[in-house]
């Protein structure tokens, strides 16, 4: 526990240290540069991104219910087999 109370201490102690020196301000700037580099750049955010997910997501789930209710209607019609065969081009060797 003393260890803990020590090391804390030491912690808080650079953090001090460090947000007066002249690396804070050189992170502040290269902080700056990078999001300018960033903005210039098409990127989304996290939250565009997971929605997009979602989307593509129903979207995909949507397709194959559709793919399924397509198999089945072609079952039930006979054309199941028959349309792969009917859609294959002669090739011409």
């Amino acid at each position: 526990m003393l260890h803990q109370k020590i090391l804390d201490e030491i912690g808080a102690k650079l953090g001090r240290a460090a947000a007066d020196s002249p690396a804070s301000e050189l992170e502040k700037n290269m902080r700056a540069v990078l999001q300018a580099m960033f903005a210039k750049l098409d990127l989304v955010n996290r939250e565009e991104f997971d929605v997009q997910q979602a989307v593509l997501l129903r979207t995909r789930e949507k397709l194959e219910k559709l793919e399924a209710q397509v198999a089945l209607l072609e079952q039930q019609s006979g054309l199941g087999a028959a349309a792969p065969a009917a859609e294959q081009k002669p090739t011409a060797d």
